[in-house]
């Protein structure tokens, strides 16, 4: 019996239990502030220090977020997702988005592969742990 209940644990260990939804969760949440226009709600969830890094090359927070005012999305599919977990607190989600918007002015449709890094990191404010962004890399996918 107490084997049994060490390999419940070590699944749910190996699985993330829910980690994955609650990074695919956050992972939408910053699309729909896109969407949406809330680049108050897309910054809060992206982590100081963080790096993105797209087709010209790597960015920090500062340079994304310019960017991001002159971005919107309209619409957006996930799909092919693929989890990887690196701490009880942190992973990596992999997947594939099928997107259209406006890029400073000019309407875009897109597929587009992107791997993101999330972890959660201790708040100043309410001393719990918040879901931040680490690390983002599109790469254009192949039609």
């Amino acid at each position: 019996m107490r084997n049994f209940i060490w390999i419940i644990l070590l699944a749910g260990v190996l699985r993330g239990d829910g980690l994955e939804d609650q990074i695919l969760a956050q992972e939408r949440a910053g699309l729909d502030a896109l969407k949406t226009g809330d680049l108050k709600t897309f910054g809060d969830s992206t982590a100081e220090d963080a790096i993105f890094v797209d087709s010209q090359g790597p960015a920090g927070k500062a340079l994304v977020m310019e960017h991001t005012a002159q971005f919107r999305l309209h619409d957006y599919t996930i799909s092919d997702v693929k989890f990887l977990q690196l701490s009880a607190d942190s992973g990596l989600i992999v997947y594939k988005i099928v997107e259209s918007g406006a890029s400073h002015g000019k309407e875009f449709k897109a597929q587009v592969w992107v791997s993101s890094i999330w972890a959660k990191r201790p708040s100043p404010v309410t001393k719990q742990g918040k879901w931040m962004c680490l690390f983002s890399q599109e790469t254009a996918a192949r039609p």
